[in-house]
């Protein structure tokens, strides 16, 4: 099949505007909560709709009498808290336009944004952050004011608007109609500067109306409660805040992922959306616990058969007594407590922004999730498509939401459809025009194949298939999912472009080392003494074979080396959404591949 489309379930006006979205939620459900804020204290304090939106008036207000017109753009740049989602919506109840800037961004990055995005008003989580805008405060002559968070810039806000009439804030919020720009996302890109994604209301509207119907299994179940940890900056946790007002959600915030297994055990989701890195972290970080209490037989044991439990659900005849049996015993002795660590009352999981992969898919569908992988990208809002309830295929990542369509370009290229689909990029009509089809579908550089259900399955990066020099194209994402689920590994990139055979750059996950080093009866190192260590590089080989078991030989890795180092956001080598930056690691450690196949080449002189 090489094209499938989901009928739309819910039309919108399209004289309506996102404001539309919350007065519909406090219409239905104003004394009810519609957010719960962290104190400091680490107890949840209950906001309901309606004092949430008396205080995005207040705010709105303060940006009306700051200067800010219908149409202005307003940043932000601060961690996920609750005034993130306060300031987005304020910043729409004045009619302006949210520009999110990551709070870890460079001043050169900063310096691009507030230019190329013309932002009028600025509000940043901390006085260092302001510190980093002041660098280049001299570039962005529209830029008016910069208030921070932290000393106080909601109240400063609420105390300059106390003069605006009601009326005000009612006229503008009714101005934006569907089609109206409602936020610019700069794309954290993998190569080159960021493109700024132009999403519209309707963007958002449709998407997350849509979808709320499509998932009421998912976003009704229990308590209807989730908890947000990614940053706000991005594409997914902004589809999510907004997607909590239809779906009658009460929304949490955590800026902090250090304390997030302590934020999800006091808040309590029922559901859970994330990206696969922290899932892979949930799991690593439980592995550690066992071994460190001498248990880590014990829990690969359980482990493994999670996975054959939930391989097994997939077959007619479904688990055999045996495996039902020893699931049971598994469940008793470790999978509870990952449901535990979770907050206990966690049924659904919606995985995306990467590849979960199939071994982490199973693992937590046989813990006792319903995990849900979909995929969407900044240009779709988020979400194109996702796995359901009612079925769902590991390793896919779902039909269409409803009103979206896909198809398959001849050389497998993604290309998609559908209301959710960004309006263009900020003053680049070159990368907009190449970013469609001349009959308008959206180019993703994904390549992907189809079912008869329309499940889509994503196969790589258009841009990052390799071709080796014997002329075999290979997708890097299988191997690289698979090698990290060693417990020492952080990160792969598979290498091999005109090269005679593929290899692998590696590095090594200083957090769950000391817990390795002594489940192995090794004594402590560091992580230079690790590098170099025989069992650490022998266990790392076993791990390697391990993942070719899942391709065709000339797809193998058949030398790999370790990193001195970790890829982090902080060192530029991941994206604030946590994915590598290949061509950078590329270009940066290109004398170590060379090197890689000079030393294969030199033995096979010998």
């Amino acid at each position: 099949m090489d094209e499938f489309r989901t009928p739309a379930l819910i039309t919108v006006d399209p004289g309506e505007n996102l404001n539309d979205l919350l007065a519909s939620r406090i219409a239905v459900s104003g004394d009810e909560p519609l957010m719960e804020r962290k104190e400091t204290t680490g107890s949840w304090t209950s906001v309901s709709a309606r004092e949430f939106d008396a205080q995005v008036v207040a705010v709105a207000k303060g940006f009306v009498a700051l200067g800010v017109e219908p149409g202005d753009h307003v940043g932000i740049m601060s961690r996920t808290r609750y005034e993130w989602s306060l300031l987005d919506w304020a910043i729409w109840a004045a009619g302006a336009v949210t520009v999110p800037l990551y709070e870890t961004s460079s001043a050169d990055q900063v310096e691009w944004i507030l230019t190329d995005a013309d932002v009028r008003l600025l509000v940043t989580e901390t006085a260092e952050h302001a510190a980093t805008v002041a660098e280049v405060r001299g570039s962005a002559p529209g830029l008016r004011s910069v208030h921070v968070l932290d000393d106080g810039a909601v109240d400063e806000l609420v105390a300059a608007g106390a003069e605006v009439p009601d009326a005000e804030i009612a006229r503008r919020r009714a101005l934006a109609v569907l089609d109206d720009v409602a936020t610019v996302i700069y794309t954290s890109g993998t190569t080159g500067r960021p493109k700024g994604a132009e999403l519209t209301h309707g963007n958002f509207y449709a998407l997350t109306v849509n979808a709320t119907q499509e998932l009421r299994e998912v976003l009704h179940h229990g308590t209807r409660r989730t908890l947000l940890f990614m940053p706000l900056a991005h594409v997914f946790a902004r589809f999510i805040h907004v997607l909590v007002v239809p779906a009658g959600s009460v929304l949490g915030h955590t800026p902090d992922t250090t304390t997030l297994l302590e934020d999800l055990a006091s808040f309590k989701p029922s559901y859970i959306l994330s990206v696969p890195r922290v899932f892979e972290k949930v799991y690593n970080s439980s592995e550690q616990k066992a071994v460190a209490g001498g248990k880590g037989k014990i829990f690969r044991w359980a482990a493994a058969t999670a996975i054959s439990y939930s391989r097994a659900l997939d077959n007619p005849a479904g688990p055999g007594f045996v495996l039902r049996a020893r699931h049971k015993v598994a469940d008793t002795l470790v999978l509870s407590k990952i449901r535990a660590a979770l907050g206990g009352d966690v049924k659904h999981a919606v995985s995306g922004g990467a590849a979960l992969g199939e071994r982490l898919g199973h693992f937590y569908r046989g813990v006792g999730l319903v995990v849900l992988e979909g995929y969407g990208l900044t240009e779709t809002t988020a979400p194109t498509s996702v796995n359901l309830p009612g079925l769902s295929k590991i390793g896919t990542v779902g039909p269409p939401l409803p009103g979206h369509g896909v198809r398959l370009d001849p050389d497998g290229e993604i290309l998609l459809t559908g209301p959710h689909v960004f309006r263009g990029y900020r003053n680049n009509p070159e990368a907009t025009a190449a970013a469609f089809t001349d009959d308008g579908w959206f180019r993703s550089g994904d390549i992907g194949t189809l079912d008869d259900d329309g499940y889509l399955r994503i196969t790589g990066r258009k841009k990052e298939i390799i071709v080796t020099a014997g002329g075999k194209n290979v997708a890097p994402a299988v191997l690289e999912d698979r090698l990290r689920s060693h417990p020492l590994v952080s990160q792969v990139v598979v290498v091999g472009d005109a090269k005679p055979f593929i290899a692998a750059l590696v590095t090594l996950d200083v957090e769950s080392l000391p817990g390795w080093l002594s489940a192995h009866g090794k004594p402590a190192m560091s992580l230079e003494q690790a590098l170099d260590d025989t069992d650490v590089l022998t266990s790392i080989d076993a791990g390697v074979q391990r993942a070719n078991r899942t391709v065709s030989r000339a797809e193998s890795i058949r030398k790999f080396t370790l990193l001195p180092s970790d890829f982090t956001v902080a060192n530029g080598y991941l994206t604030p959404s946590l994915k590598v930056k290949r061509s950078l690691v590329l270009a940066d450690f290109g004398d170590t591949v060379e090197a890689l196949y000079a030393e294969a080449a030199h033995a096979e002189h010998h």
